[in-house]
């Protein structure tokens, strides 16, 4: 019995696997079009869930030809953690695939592509284990998020590797893009150095638009 029991499983694990394939992947274009989130499906019974984070045909058929080389994992115990605006200039630009597995953030995505219809504006989303929902920030797009439950955990697929000399950021009060941060009106939990980045008007140009 214990060995039919255990077949059982296996076909239930192997159908959700299957249905997997069946269903595309659910993107949705922010206000500003680069920026996407991504809604894979997830397949629940009495044992849990499985999903299906990431698929690399499914992202191709949907035009997103991205070579991640890099996951990241980052935990933060408090509310109101932030961390950001991070990003790295070529040769090491990144393109940065952000999800939650514990805990919800505010995520934001700042266009710092001079000459885009968009530059200096931003797009932000609620990214939580909950939603189950993924944010794509492309390169050229200074990141960022805040924490909005304890004990938050983030992962994200990177394009290119840490490179510290290449790691660049604007600061997270910038008063010219008037980030709308879920504070409450409460002091961030900052690292030194995020305390230090210049404003956008004030940072050299990194990134230009490429039209097409």
């Amino acid at each position: 019995m214990a060995m039919l029991r255990g077949c059982a499983e296996n076909d239930k694990s192997r159908q959700a696997q299957r249905a997997s394939k069946r269903v595309p992947v659910n993107i949705e274009i922010t206000e500003i079009p680069d920026v996407k989130i991504i809604s894979p499906a997830k397949f629940g019974d009495h044992r849990g869930f499985f999903s299906e984070t990431y698929n690399r045909a499914k992202f191709e058929e949907n035009g997103l030809n991205l070579d991640f080389c890099q996951d990241n994992h980052s935990f933060s115990a408090t509310v109101g953690t932030l961390r950001g605006l991070h990003f790295q200039i070529p040769p090491f630009a990144q393109d940065k695939l952000v999800r939650v597995t514990r805990g919800a953030i505010l995520d934001v995505a700042v266009d710092i592509r001079h000459g885009s219809h968009t530059f200096g504006r931003w797009v932000s989303r609620v990214i939580s284990a909950e939603a189950w929902n993924q944010i794509l920030v492309p390169k050229g797009f200074a990141h960022g998020f805040c924490t909005i439950e304890p004990d938050t955990e983030v992962q994200y697929k990177v394009t290119a590797p840490f490179a510290p000399d290449h790691e660049r950021g604007i600061i997270w009060n910038d008063p010219a893009l008037a980030i709308d941060w879920p504070l409450d009106g409460a002091e961030p939990t900052l690292s030194g150095k995020d305390t230090e980045y210049p404003t956008l008007a004030d940072s050299p140009v990194y990134f230009t638009h490429e039209p097409g």
